[in-house]
């Protein structure tokens, strides 16, 4: 079985609502692990422990500034996981013998187009 030890990482940091959350709030800039605890509730140490999956998964980089700890996203763009997810995506379509898959048709519905069965 061939291992995807990257590509697994991220799913597993992609896993979690929070870590989710964080990458958006990450996606607006910049921000301290109290400044990304502020708006879950969580304690500054359950959000350290997120980000550090989200670090692990080279999603999020972090870096000391004073006394805080300044998060940026990371290098890793989920370039593997989306190729990952495409090439599932093929595979998927050519199993159903080219029927519309819930994909297709979600795609054609946000377009305002009507699917072909």
């Amino acid at each position: 079985m061939v291992q995807h030890v990257p590509l697994d990482h991220a799913f597993a940091a992609l896993a979690d609502e929070t870590r989710r959350g964080i990458l958006e709030r990450l996606g607006e800039g910049p921000a301290t692990i109290s400044r990304l605890a502020e708006p879950t509730g969580m304690t500054i140490t359950g959000i350290r422990k997120h980000v550090d999956v989200l670090v692990e998964a080279g999603l999020v980089t972090t870096e000391k500034v004073g006394r805080s700890r300044l998060c940026r996203l990371g290098p890793e763009r989920l370039d593997e996981a989306m190729a990952w997810m495409e090439a599932y995506r093929q595979l998927q379509e050519r199993a159903v013998g080219g029927r519309p898959t819930y994909l297709t048709l979600r795609d054609a519905e946000e377009a305002g187009q009507t699917p072909s069965a």
